[in-house]
């Protein structure tokens, strides 16, 4: 005969809820069959027990069952999305009718009969060449209507609409390399992410100018006149243009052995510094401190020689993989034998691109007569015998101080390329122009962005080209925008060079050009210098912070974020003087 033993009963004398701590109460049944549902700060713990309240997998079927039947509705949203912590779908005290539910069949097994009209997603609602009738539904975003944008298929509403399309996570997953291999015995200092640059701000004020050098020559109004049925070979035209680095320039040493700011730079080391949110490719920029003294430089044969293309794009241009080490049948590509669509051999075409084309469109030969500056070309020795190209330096003073007593300013050496006729006297700042280039190059390859055909749409449709190359060069637009602001000058020049043939990188012609002024073009592509100076004063007080020595920042090639680092006071400088020694001994 079966039994049943009753467990034994720890009295509370006290009169509490619960045993109490002197009763005599065994260690191994202190939390046995205590079931524990984690609760969060947030809750309200009214009673020990709610013995009303539905269980979780009850209460989360009837939300789903309201949001449903009120799809669209606030209640239904916020009673799926707004669930307490702990409240998982194995809940401690729910109960389940297991028993009850396994005994329970369905006698009647027909199918449910299929809903006709009056549905959302499957509704005939108007006419087939509408874009809201049609069958399947063109609102819905995988299966176009026949008459709607997408098609039957859906596949190609999918592509027009931006979104990724066939094998697409395969591309972009290669990763780049850094603008500068960093040795192990760098100490990283900082890091800084891009959203946290991009809430900096910083007004600064109309800068001084401190002198100016060089001369420049007026620009060709007929170029403005080009069109893609009258257009103009690019010309090579064999100048001189100096862009040395900033220790290197002998005006800002002049300039810093008066104190004359604390901070030196060129325009366009500070135009990347300024748009470095908007960057992907790696950069680096080395900074070295004397004294009291910041010297921002850059490294020959760096990133800040060349220009790029389609930076910003989707799908940017790939540079091929370097060959496996471990594979001896693999070669690596020859530069001469790469393709002229790689990421390399495009930002070497587009340099040569924006450097003939400066040089072309200026008249060399009066009138209109040259303009010279207060002092002739600072870099152009007595040696030289090839004529100098088109270019101004100007060097002017940023005062980057917030309140009255801060003493944080920067001397800037920026460039102009030529000035336009009848715009007013050029040696007082006035009617300074800035030339540059934007080129296209195969609009079927890979890499191209979905460009148009600028042969068939510039004319008719130049709104449209602009539009994808701000969208696809936004950093490249945007420091030479920064650099344009930066020297004072009045008007941008860009041109819109193509290949004669999209099979041959080496011959192009013009296409049109256009002139917009640097304040309205920095306003079209979302370009805040407030934010730029912001970013620029951070970097400076972190540099101010550190002891005097040589430190490197550099953008990192796959991740939004820039690093700050030590590194020892002989980097860099062995290079130089091996490719030093190099050229001597083939001199």
């Amino acid at each position: 005969m079966s039994s049943f033993s009753l467990p034994p009963i720890y009295d509370n004398p006290d009169g509490g809820w619960g045993p109490s701590t002197s009763t005599n109460f065994p260690e191994e049944f202190k939390f046995r069959d205590i079931p524990y549902a984690p609760f969060a700060k947030s809750d309200k713990l009214g009673r020990v027990a709610d013995w009303n309240d539905l269980s979780t997998d009850n209460r989360q079927n009837q939300q789903g069952s309201q949001s449903q039947s009120n799809r669209g509705g606030a209640a239904g949203r916020r009673g799926d999305r707004n669930q307490a912590f702990g409240s998982g779908t194995a809940s401690a005290f729910a109960y389940f009718h297991v028993e009850d539910e396994s005994s329970f069949s369905l006698v009647d097994n027909k199918p449910a009969p299929a809903r006709r009209g009056g549905g959302f997603n499957r509704g005939r609602g108007g006419p087939r060449g509408s874009p809201w009738g049609a069958r399947g539904g063109a609102a819905s975003n995988v299966r176009g209507g026949r008459g709607g944008p997408g098609g039957r298929g859906g596949m190609q509403r999918t592509m027009a609409s931006g979104r990724r399309g066939w094998r697409d996570w395969e591309k972009n997953n290669r990763s780049r390399e850094a603008s500068v291999v960093i040795s192990p015995s760098w100490q990283m200092l900082e890091e800084i992410e891009f959203h946290r640059l991009s809430k900096l701000r910083l007004e600064v004020d109309e800068p001084e100018e401190l002198d100016s050098y060089g001369r420049i020559f007026a620009y060709d109004k007929t170029y403005d006149r080009v069109t893609t049925k009258s257009e103009k070979p690019l010309q090579l035209v064999d100048r001189i243009k100096y862009n040395p680095t900033t220790s290197d320039d002998p005006v800002i040493q002049q300039l810093a052995s008066k104190n004359v700011a604390n901070v030196y730079t060129t325009d366009i080391i500070l135009s990347v510094l300024m748009c470095a949110p908007r960057s992907v490719y790696p950069w680096d920029i080395v900074i070295v401190r004397e004294g009291n003294n910041l010297f921002f430089d850059k490294r020959d044969g760096g990133p800040f020689d060349t220009v790029t293309v389609n930076e910003n794009a989707a799908d940017p241009p790939q540079d091929p993989a370097p060959p496996n080490p471990n594979n001896p049948a693999e070669k690596a590509v020859v530069p001469e034998t790469a393709p002229i669509n790689t990421a390399t051999s495009l930002s070497l075409e587009a340099t040569y691109i924006n450097q003939n084309f400066g040089f072309q469109t200026v008249i060399e030969t009066p009138p209109p007569a040259p303009v010279d500056f207060a002092h002739p070309n600072p870099f152009y020795g007595p040696d030289e015998t090839e004529p100098l190209a088109s270019c101004g330096y100007r060097y002017r003073l940023f005062d980057l101080g917030i309140t009255e007593d801060e003493d944080v300013k920067i001397c800037v050496r920026t460039e102009v390329d030529a000035y336009v006729p009848g715009a007013g006297n050029p040696r007082e700042g006035q009617g300074l122009a800035t030339i540059r280039a934007l080129n296209e190059f195969d609009p079927r390859s890979q890499g191209a962005g979905g460009a148009p055909d600028w042969r068939t749409k510039l004319d008719s449709q130049r709104g449209a080209v602009v539009a994808t190359e701000m969208k696809n060069n936004s950093c490249k637009l945007a420091k030479w925008t920064v650099q344009s602001v930066l020297a004072g000058a009045d008007l941008m020049k860009i041109g819109y060079i193509s290949r004669a043939n999209p099979r041959d990188n080496t011959r192009h012609v013009v296409l049109s050009a256009t002139s917009i002024r640097p304040t309205d073009f920095a306003a079209q592509l979302n370009v805040s210098l407030a934010n730029g100076w912001g970013i620029v004063r951070t970097v400076t007080d972190l540099c101010m912070k550190m002891p005097e020595g040589k430190y490197v920042l550099v953008k990192d090639p796959n991740k939004p974020v820039i690093r700050l680092y030590a590194v020892p006071a002989d980097t860099f400088t062995g290079q130089d003087e091996e490719e030093e020694e190099e050229e001597e001994e083939e001199a």
